[in-house]
């Protein structure tokens, strides 16, 4: 699988087909000649010894010292090295090789005046699986990524650290020798150009999209299992309920969770009875009012996304009629934005799901299950555990939820005296989610357990393909076993794709 980087730019699925599943990438024929002619711009530029930024200049503070001709490759090679200054554990490898094919895109977009030769060299670090080692600090979303763009880059110089197979670092330029590379030698404005830009912040929003989209679903699949497990009604999740409130992203989860509770005789079981058909918690009866905000929310981060990738977020750029302009457009704000917003959806759906398992878990609440869902409570405390450590994690989301994006440290001599944070904001959006899929394999075993614990009702044909998907390493319910393997197996669950494909297959596509 190949993906083939034009000047027009790549798309959502692009990146994630690099970055998660390895494929190689190409440079079109019309990319390299537009970034040709770009380039001949700067050369003529450095011909005629006009002072611009970003090629016979200094860099932020020092915007106004003159660089002299024969010094302005060591310049290149200057910022780099001092740029590549991130401190911290390493991120992960879908993450840089996302920001490493955003950055290819940016420059084939043709705006930034460097030599296709450049990219080549950074499509030549994905095609033979070469991870830079990026420091997980050290962007502040203000010109853009600079610290872990710059990391990069010193790769491609010979220079840096490069991620092991087995996690441990290795010499930048050994693994380049070892792939038969060789490092490039940066001309002027090309260093800068490498580094200018919010590809790591958009590399993360993408994948945190994906990673999101699926989650909402998934979310809908354990609401309804504990729905079901508690005796609650399928009424509030009728079409016509949420045809009165049309938000879209409310309408395809009810229309998820109406869908998996259908054909239950454990529904059926209290279909008529008065205290169960009128109203069910809010955590039961509100779960799409509140899985779809979330959804509406990540349509406006996918569409950030996408005005982004077709965005030139370079300093300074190089237009089609010979001017090299300074610009703002690498400032993060619309990634910090969406990434803080998403931020706080996944939270809140993480939260009501807590409460049901807290409510499945009460036998005041959970309507005749017994406590903590142990057939032998007293010796046995069932999932009474499992619940702290869903609260634990639900604190933890709350603090996470907290906005980056609303603060900002004045840096480079106060030249860059407002930045984004969007780098932050996307790397705390990636433990929010992964938080989130822990919450929801809390919820997907307590709900399985309650379905369990109806028989002999039968569930759904959607509660019985999740019991007979979680009771494969979970078991039924009995004495006290060791929880954390079986949590572990039920993370594994609701972020693989087995269980939904299944579901599916049963109840037809779940949005």
């Amino acid at each position: 699988m190949t993906v083939v980087v034009n000047h027009h730019g790549v798309s959502a699925a692009d990146v994630l087909t690099v970055a998660r599943e390895s494929a190689t990438v190409s440079l079109s024929v019309d990319a390299i000649a537009a970034m040709t002619k770009s380039r001949s711009i700067v050369d003529s530029i450095e011909r005629d010894g006009r002072p611009v930024y970003g090629i016979s200049t200094g860099f932020g503070a020092l915007a106004n010292t003159f660089i002299s001709p024969e010094r302005r490759a060591e310049l290149q090679h200057a910022l780099i090295r001092s740029h590549a200054a991130g401190i911290g554990a390493p991120m992960p490898r879908e993450v840089v090789r996302a920001m490493i094919l955003l950055r290819i895109r940016s420059l084939a977009l043709a705006h930034s005046g460097v030599r296709h030769i450049i990219v080549q060299a950074l499509v030549d670090l994905l095609n033979h699986d070469i991870t830079p080692w990026v420091p997980e600090h050290g962007s502040l979303g203000a010109s853009g990524d600079l610290a872990p763009l710059a990391h990069c880059a010193l790769v491609l110089m010979g220079e840096g650290w490069v991620l092991g197979k087995d996690g441990h670092r290795i010499n930048g330029g050994d693994a380049l020798m070892a792939a038969g590379l060789t490092p490039i030698e940066l001309s002027s404005k090309e260093g800068l150009a490498l580094i200018n830009g919010t590809d790591g912040m958009l590399g993360m929003l993408i994948l945190a999209n994906d990673d999101l989209a699926h989650l909402c679903t998934m979310a809908d699949v354990t609401a309804a299992l504990s729905i079901e497990a508690m005796l609650g009604t399928d009424r509030p999740f009728h079409p016509s309920i949420h045809a009165i409130r049309p938000h879209p992203g409310q309408g395809l989860s009810a229309a998820n969770i109406f869908r998996l509770l259908q054909n239950s005789a454990i529904m059926d079981s209290h279909r008529d009875d008065f205290e169960h058909a009128v109203q069910d918690a809010y955590s039961m009866r509100c779960a799409p009012q509140v899985a779809g905000a979330a959804r509406d929310t990540l349509d406006f981060a996918r569409g950030v996304a996408a005005r982004e990738l077709v965005s030139v977020a370079d300093n300074p750029v190089v237009l089609p009629d010979g001017r090299v302009e300074s610009t703002g457009n690498f400032h993060g704000a619309p990634l910090g934005f969406a990434a803080d917003f998403l931020a706080i959806a996944a939270c809140e759906i993480g939260s009501i799901s807590e409460r049901r398992v807290d409510r499945l878990l009460d036998v005041t609440r959970s309507r005749s299950l017994p406590p903590f869902l142990t057939p032998d409570a007293g010796v046995n405390s069932g999932l009474m555990i499992a619940q702290y450590t869903a609260a634990g994690i639900v604190a933890e989301n709350r603090r996470l939820a907290s906005p980056a994006s609303v603060d900002t440290i004045p840096t480079s001599g106060m030249q860059e005296d407002h930045v984004s944070m969007g780098w932050a904001a996307a790397v705390k959006l990636r433990r929010v989610l992964d938080n989130l899929t822990s919450l929801l394999a809390v919820e997907l075993l307590a709900a399985v357990r309650g379905l369990q614990l109806r028989a002999p009702l039968q569930p759904s044909p959607a509660g019985r393909i999740a019991t007979e998907f979680v009771s494969l390493f979970a078991g039924r319910p009995g004495p006290d076993v060791f929880l954390a393997p079986i949590l572990e197996h039920a993370r594994a669950t609701i972020s693989g794709r087995d269980l939904r494909q299944a579901l599916e297959a049963e109840v037809g596509p779940l949005a």
